[in-house]
């Protein structure tokens, strides 16, 4: 496998999970506003969804509650049945984006090391990359959760390096958005973003990643 690309062949990869290598808003958006409606609270559109997902849970649930004006006093009622609904129905019409089977196969091949770092919490990020035959590939998965800090922070991508042994220098962070951009650049991690990702309405350029691709089968 070449990384042509970007001038160097990683020994670490690792990955950000929703707006990267799977497209799961109609899910989220599927099991928040079950949540609503169980709630007796107004619904929310994919479109919302898809500028507020990738902060994790808690920042999602915040941000309905924000844009509908309810009380802040809902969050943890409505965190915890969202995350009920989600949990049980984590991958109805989620799917992997375009080049992403055939770039993890190619990075088992070339025998690069791989890493998933989430800001979904663990199970549900567990789950669905189960139920899309991708878990297996990942020698480490890291969800919002699962540390004290999350993305934007750099601790999550630094505990994968330490986990693996690899300098910063030869790993490469992939991620659709400015959580993913500002926690590599703070680990001093060479990052490369994906163009079609959920960046919370905001063009990727602006965040200035190192590399913008717009499949990950470039790298092939």
């Amino acid at each position: 496998m070449q990384f042509s690309k970007i001038g160097f062949t990683p020994k670490l990869i690792i990955c950000d999970l929703d707006g990267t290598l799977v497209d799961s808003a109609n899910d989220i958006q599927h099991a928040l506003n079950g949540a609503l409606n169980e709630m007796g609270l107004e619904t929310v559109s994919e479109y919302e969804v898809r500028r507020w997902v990738g902060r994790g849970a808690s920042r999602l649930v915040s941000c309905v509650l924000e844009a509908k004006h309810y009380r802040k006093e809902l969050h943890d009622e409505l965190l915890a049945v969202f995350m009920r609904h989600y949990q049980a129905e984590v991958c109805l019409n989620s799917q992997l984006y375009e080049g992403v089977a055939e770039f993890i196969a190619a990075c088992q091949q070339a025998h690069i090391p791989l890493a998933c770092v989430s800001n979904k919490p663990y199970a549900p990020a567990k789950d669905l990359l189960a139920a899309l035959n991708i878990l297996q590939p990942f020698q480490l998965l890291i969800g919002g959760d699962t540390l004290p800090h999350k993305k934007p922070h750099p601790e999550p991508l630094l505990h994968c390096l330490r986990y693996f042994g690899v300098a910063a220098k030869d790993a490469l962070v992939v991620g659709d958005s400015s959580n993913d951009i500002e926690a590599a650049l703070a680990a001093h991690i060479p990052c490369v973003a994906v163009s079609y990702g959920y960046n919370h309405g905001e063009p990727i350029e602006a965040s200035k990643p190192e590399w913008i691709v717009d499949s990950l089968a470039e790298f092939l």
